[in-house]
This record gives C-alpha cells, structure tokens and sequence, in this order.
C-alpha cells in the first residue's frame, strides 16, 4: 500500500513542477503550447534555413562553372597601368 501512495505523490509532484514550469514560460496562455513543442519548430525552421543557403551556394557554384566554360577561359586580374 506504501508503494502506491509514493508512486502517486511522485507522480503528482512531477505534474505540479510542469505546469509551474509552462505557466513561468507561456502565462496564460501555458495550454497551447509546450517547451518542447516551440523549441522542435525552431530546430526545424534553422534546418530549413540551412538547406536554403545550401542550396543558393550551390546554384551559384554551377551557376558560375558554367558561365567559366561558355567564355573559354578566365579573365585575370586587370592591372591599374594597362590604360
């Protein structure tokens, strides 16, 4: 019988601490969301982020590859005194 009893209290002990925790993050409105909930979209929207400007680097790499090959060659450095 004392086994559930300290099951229970630790149980609603950890309850309490969460809902102390969401109401200190998210005021009134601690229902509608969850710590880990937001910090999941965060992650997400970096990850995102990431894989855009990967991929605007890449597109730009190919992109001047092959303005390289149409041209023939490079152009060098323009030197100030071949006026």
């Amino acid at each position: 019988m004392s086994q559930d009893y300290d099951s229970q209290l630790l149980e609603s002990v950890s309850v309490r601490r969460r809902r102390m925790c969401d109401a200190l993050l998210f005021g009134a409105q601690r229902g509608r969301r969850s710590a880990n909930e937001r910090l999941g979209k965060v992650f997400a929207g970096i990850v995102i982020a990431a894989v855009l400007c990967a991929g605007c680097v890449g597109w730009s790499f190919v992109s001047n590859r092959l303005v390289g090959q149409g041209q023939g060659a490079v152009p060098g450095p323009v030197s100030s005194s071949a006026r």
